[in-house]
């Protein structure tokens, strides 16, 4: 035999060539459909496990905003607690004063949190952006990251003026409700992103799973004809021989 066979439809293949790649398709002319198949399946996962790598980047933007919203929350309740003592009948004009400026370095640590907190560049809490799509696999699946607006401005605190005593303690209380609105939103597209994350690798994992069994599957294919091939050489040259031995009895007694 020439040592080129057919391995589970793999026709004109080496099944040398097949085992020696561990079962993997190398060539069309291996098997045209499932080199198709196979890239196909490669393609799927190699897309989910970079979406999952974008989703990654998705979790730690929005990390990234809670974190920045946190130290927000811890000013906004400082100066609640600023507030509540400048609201106090005994404080002077003098006092509120005091009181005042360290509620206006507050808010300036507000604001130059909301400025700064952004992902590559991406600013995430000043209302500078909208916000912002995360490609979560190749069928164009995605996830979202919420950009907000945590300034002053926008919580609705940029006029906060204590030293009057003819302030709101409520306005403070809607900018934390408001922060706290926008991290429960956080929180849940972190939650989201988490679940398409497990998602992903599990998909990714299946469909490894999937190429490798039928890789494996081929080489058993392989060895199996390399088998048959072996047993089919030792059977013809086992008549070759008898073949020979034959014709050599047959001149001994023609000669005899």
């Amino acid at each position: 035999m020439s040592g080129v066979g057919s391995v589970g439809g793999y026709s004109s293949y080496s099944p040398y060539s097949v085992v020696s790649s561990g079962g993997a398709i190398t060539a069309a002319s291996q098997d045209a459909s499932g080199l198709a198949i196979a890239e196909k399946t490669e393609a799927q996962t190699r897309a989910l496990d970079q979406g999952a790598e974008n989703l990654k980047d998705g979790k730690s933007a929005l990390n990234i905003e809670d974190g920045a919203m946190e130290g927000i929350t811890d000013y906004l309740q400082q100066i609640k607690e600023l507030a509540v003592k400048a609201k106090n009948d005994l404080m002077t004009e003098e006092d509120r004063g005091y009181i005042q400026q360290q509620i206006s370095q507050y808010m300036q640590g507000i604001n130059d949190l909301a400025n700064s907190t952004s992902f590559n560049e991406k600013k995430l809490l000043d209302g500078s952006s909208e916000d912002l799509t995360v490609v979560a696999d190749g069928n164009g699946s995605t996830a979202k990251v919420s950009a907000y607006n945590s300034t002053v401005e926008s919580l609705g605190i940029a006029d906060f003026d204590v030293t009057s005593g003819n302030f709101n303690l409520d306005d403070i209380d809607k900018a934390m409700e408001k922060v706290q609105s926008s991290r429960a939103n956080v929180g849940a597209e972190t939650n989201r992103i988490d679940y398409a994350v497990g998602y992903n690798s599990k998909a990714s994992m299946e469909l490894n799973g999937f190429q490798m069994d039928k890789a494996e599957d081929r080489s058993i294919e392989a060895l199996q004809d390399i088998k048959k091939k072996q047993a089919l050489d030792q059977y013809q040259m086992m008549l070759q021989k008898k073949q020979q031995d034959d014709n050599e009895t047959r001149s001994q007694m023609f000669f005899a």
